[in-house]
């Protein structure tokens, strides 16, 4: 692998530049390089599912996994639904659908007890696998539940797949209502709303489910945002069935009620005003001579969230600023040793360097000044030899940066001999250093400027509760955090952080923000290129910078000709 840096870009001028950027990502990342790509929105209901416990209705949950280099990672789970057997999920999941690439999925059916977020084997109910393409080319696609390969009794899932238009806006709708029938008789009703999409074939499609409220009259629902795509499939007139439910633990939710509308209608929620319906049982209409209505349901809000890409955060100039972190921990070796993972061979690059490099030098390409700061942690380092978790690798505290990856490269080399390999691993000083630069980002409420640290360690992370509270504090900043394990230890832990287990909280319950951590063991990618390694340790990276600047409703600081030709007509 070559270790030159790559020639400047900053001869090229205006959008020249910045497609070459582009393409230079594309050969290697596969983001934008496909003409196909697009996002696709897969909607999951099951029926006939059945507990190990037959006293008992199961809390199911659907986990989507996709498959990368042989292994199963987690991409998105639904809901639990409470105590149902044929359970229709609200949530979706929007997956990149690539036409050249086999995509491998597997649904996973699991029971998740109110007490316990985590996934065990005899909470598995079945599971279902298939590729995305078999699923977009049938567009519904129903399989039997298997479990240990065998069927899972008379189970089965049914996944529906839908292209996202060109329009991926965000609306966010808050509903409340008020005086709506008593159904219980000791307590109040426990009221919650469903919005069901009529499509043209006069089939319903399940948009949204709100939380119950219990033993209220009078509810107000938690805000919610869903796609106008979902909504409506952006015809703002397409019909809207709403119907308002008294949710019972035994799964047999009482009607209150329904009313119809449209997304045109909703809008006139948008200014301030409020936008309400008669909730109607036709049964009671048609029964009884007084009957007003079951209730009024209000709409107090009524938002439209531009959605805004990757690209036209990029186009507007925001970016990416590059860190690196290597572990300096005496389980390394000693680095004069051939056996050493920190070896500097003559010919063959280390894994730390082959990690550095491929990652590297895609991010390069997104930062102007081509300047990373490079730190290193659990050495000792002269002058007077103490333990530093957090030290610039060039000796430099003022100016921790270096020149190009070229830069980091030899930053790297040269303060190998001058360390003494130590311990503990420690990571959180690190993050919560790159934290602080992201926080100052924060005031310039711009898009200006996105974090990347990318940490090299070769074991067992020893500050296991500062880490997960550095990362749940640092997944409200502009900041990402990519982890590549190196060397052949057991790297349990960085999937705990990695939050394929459920979400990371901190050792205080908070949870994060948003999904910023990505790892990968290097091992994975041994004998696989460069390219390979950096598109999947990068693969979440622009979802997240989308995810992090839209969340703040933050706009692309130049608007760019794409992005003005998508607006949502008012």
């Amino acid at each position: 692998m070559a270790l030159e840096p790559r020639a400047s870009n900053n001869q090229l001028q205006g959008m020249k530049k910045m497609s070459n950027i582009y393409e230079s990502a594309a050969n290697t990342l596969g983001i934008f390089n496909s003409p196909c790509l697009t996002k696709v929105e897969l909607r999951v209901a099951c029926k006939g599912i059945s507990d190990r416990d037959a006293l008992s209705k199961p809390d199911p949950c659907v986990i989507l996994k996709m498959q990368s280099h042989g292994q199963w990672f987690e991409v998105d789970r639904t809901e639990v639904i409470r105590t149902c057997i044929n359970p229709v999920f609200s949530k979706l999941f929007t997956v990149d659908f690539y036409f050249e690439e086999v995509q491998r999925l597997r649904f996973e059916v699991h029971d998740i007890s109110s007490n316990h977020n985590g996934l065990k084997e005899a909470d598995f109910l079945g599971g279902m696998e298939c590729t995305l393409g078999q699923i977009v080319s049938q567009r519904k696609l129903s399989k039997s539940l298997l479990k240990h390969g065998n069927t899972a009794g008379k189970s089965s899932i049914t996944v529906i797949a839908e292209e996202l238009s060109g329009n991926d806006d965000y609306v966010e709708l808050s509903f409340s209502a008020r005086k709506l029938d008593d159904k219980d008789f000791f307590s109040k009703s426990d009221p919650f709303l469903e919005i069901f999409r009529v499509n043209d074939d006069a089939t319903q499609q399940l948009v949204h489910r709100t939380e119950v409220v219990m033993n209220n009259l009078n509810p107000a629902w938690k805000t919610f945002k869903v796609s106008v795509n979902s909504l409506c499939s952006g015809d703002q007139d397409r019909r809207l069935k709403c119907i308002v439910w008294d949710w019972d633990s035994n799964g047999k939710h009482d009607f209150i009620g329904e009313f119809s509308s449209t997304f045109k209608e909703m809008r006139g929620a948008m200014e301030g005003r409020q936008v309400q319906w008669e909730c109607i049982n036709p049964k009671y209409k048609a029964k009884k001579k007084n009957y007003k209505n079951s209730g009024i349901v209000i709409l107090n809000q009524c938002k439209i969230h531009k959605m805004h890409s990757f690209l036209d955060y990029i186009m507007g100039g925001c970016q990416i600023q590059f860190t690196v972190a290597i572990d300096f921990t005496a389980s390394n070796g000693d680095p004069r040793n051939s056996c050493s993972l920190h070896y500097i061979h003559p010919y063959q690059p280390n894994e730390y360097l082959k990690a550095l490099v491929a990652v590297g030098e895609i991010c390069q390409d997104y930062d102007s000044d081509k300047m990373f700061p490079a730190f290193g942690f659990g050495a000792r380092i002269p002058p007077e030899y103490k333990v530093s978790h957090d030290f610039a690798i060039n000796f430099n505290e003022d100016n921790p940066e270096c020149a190009g990856i070229q830069g980091v490269v030899e930053a790297y080399q040269s303060c190998l001999p001058k360390l003494q390999l130590y311990g503990p691993t420690n990571i959180a000083p690190i993050i919560q250093k790159v934290a602080k630069s992201a926080s100052e980002e924060t005031n310039t409420k711009e898009a200006s400027q996105y974090f990347i640290l990318l940490i090299l360690t070769d074991g067992v992370i020893t500050d296991m509760a500062d880490t997960r509270e550095a990362i749940v504090h640092a997944s409200h900043l502009p900041m990402s955090v990519i982890i590549v394990g190196v060397g052949n230890a057991d790297f349990s832990d960085m999937q705990m952080l990695d939050g394929d287990d459920g979400i990371l909280r901190s050792p205080k319950g908070e949870p994060v923000l948003r999904d910023i951590v990505q790892f990968v063991p290097f091992r994975n990618f041994k004998h696989a290129s460069p390219a390979a390694l950096a598109k999947s340790v990068l693969a979440e990276v622009p979802n997240q910078v989308v995810d992090y600047y839209n969340g703040k409703g933050i706009k692309p600081k130049c608007m760019s000709e794409y992005e003005s030709s998508r607006t949502l007509a008012p």
